[in-house]
C-alpha cells in the first residue's frame, strides 16, 4: 500500500482548544434517525425524518436555509423531493468551511450477501445517519460556543445514494443541485461519510488528496498529535461521493473522512450495532478541533 508522509503542522500541536465533543449523544442521534426507518427519497420515513431535522436545526446558527428540489427518479417513473439543509455559523465572515454528510439511505441493498434482499431497502446506521449524527452534536457544539473568526455552514445534504453501480451520474443529485445554487462558497468543505464503524481505519481518499492536500495533511496530522491512530497514512482509492461531486461542479477544495473498508456497505446489515460512539468521538473531535484551532490561528 502505498503511504503518505504528513509533516505535522506547529499550528496543530499545541493542547486540546475545542469543547468536549460528546461521542455518546453522537451515538444517540445515530440511533433516533435509525428509529425513523429507511430513509430514502419519496419515501414517508425520508419526509418525517425531514421534518423532524428542521426543527431539531432551526433553532441554532444564524440562518437555515432550506433547499428543495423536485426531481424524476432515475429508476422509476415517479417524481421525487430533495431537500438540502444548510445550517450557517457566523455568516459575516467570508473565511469560510463547510461541513457535508448526507443524510438520504439507499432504497436498495444491491451488496447484501442474500440476493433476495436486493430490493430491500436499508436503515443506514453508518452510511447516512453517522457523519449526520456528528453534524448534529457539532451544530449544539457552535451553537454553544459561538467561532469570533472563521464561518462555518453545515450542509445536511439528500440524494446521495439513489444511482446505481457504475452510474455516477445518479449519485450525489442533492450536492449538484445545490453547486448550482450556492452563495458565498466556503474555501474548504469537508464530508463525512460512514465514520462510526467500531474497526475504524481512515484513509486518505485518493481524490481528497488530489482536491485540497494541504487540508487532507492538516487534518490527518492533527488527529495523530490527538492520538487517533485510526487515521493512518495509506492511501484509498478515489471515491466518487459528495466531495467529488461538488468539487467537480464548483471548483471548491473538498476531501472526505470516510471508511471505506466497512464490511457492511449496502448491505441490510448497516445497523446500529455495527457502530461505535468512540469512533464518533474520535470523528468529531478532530473536526471541531480543526474548527476551534483555525478559529483561533
Amino acid at each position: 500500500m502505498v503511504k503518505i508522509f504528513i509533516t505535522i503542522l506547529i499550528s496543530f500541536c499545541f493542547c486540546q482548544f475545542s469543547p468536549h465533543f460528546d461521542g455518546k449523544l453522537a451515538y444517540d442521534y445515530l440511533l433516533k434517525q435509525c428509529d425513523f426507518g429507511p430513509r430514502y427519497p419519496g419515501s414517508k420515513e425520508h419526509l418525517e425524518f425531514k421534518d423532524y431535522l428542521v426543527k431539531f436545526l432551526s433553532s441554532k446558527g444564524d440562518t437555515l436555509i432550506i433547499d428543495s428540489h423536485e426531481i424524476k427518479h432515475p429508476y422509476e417513473s415517479k417524481q421525487i423531493g430533495l431537500y438540502n439543509m444548510l445550517l450557517r455559523f457566523n455568516i459575516d465572515s467570508d473565511d469560510r468551511i463547510m461541513l457535508m454528510a448526507h443524510w438520504d439511505t439507499r432504497e436498495i441493498a444491491d451488496k447484501d450477501p442474500n440476493p433476495e434482499n436486493f430490493n430491500t431497502p436499508i436503515i443506514g446506521a453508518n452510511d447516512g445517519a453517522s457523519g449526520v449524527a456528528i453534524l448534529m452534536v457539532l451544530s449544539e457544539m457552535l451553537e454553544s460556543y459561538p467561532l469570533q473568526k472563521i464561518g462555518v455552514d453545515l450542509l445536511f445534504v439528500d440524494g446521495e445514494d439513489i444511482g446505481r453501480s457504475g452510474e455516477l451520474e445518479n449519485f450525489s443529485l442533492g450536492t449538484k443541485a445545490f453547486s448550482k445554487s450556492i452563495k458565498s462558497p466556503p474555501k474548504l468543505a469537508i464530508c463525512l461519510d460512514m465514520v462510526a464503524d467500531i474497526d475504524a481505519e481512515f484513509k486518505v481518499e485518493y481524490f481528497s488528496y488530489l482536491q485540497a492536500p494541504e487540508a487532507v495533511e492538516e487534518i490527518w496530522s492533527l488527529a495523530n498529535s490527538l492520538g487517533y491512530k485510526e487515521f493512518t497514512g495509506s492511501f484509498q482509492k478515489p471515491i466518487y461521493d459528495d466531495h467529488r461531486a461538488l468539487f467537480v461542479e464548483t471548483g471548491i477544495p473538498s476531501i472526505d473522512i470516510i471508511d471505506f473498508d466497512y464490511p457492511y456497505w449496502h448491505t441490510l446489515e448497516d445497523t446500529p450495532d455495527k457502530c461505535s460512539a468512540n469512533t464518533l468521538k474520535i470523528v468529531g473531535h478532530v473536526v471541531s478541533e480543526y474548527l476551534y484551532r483555525k478559529d483561533g490561528m
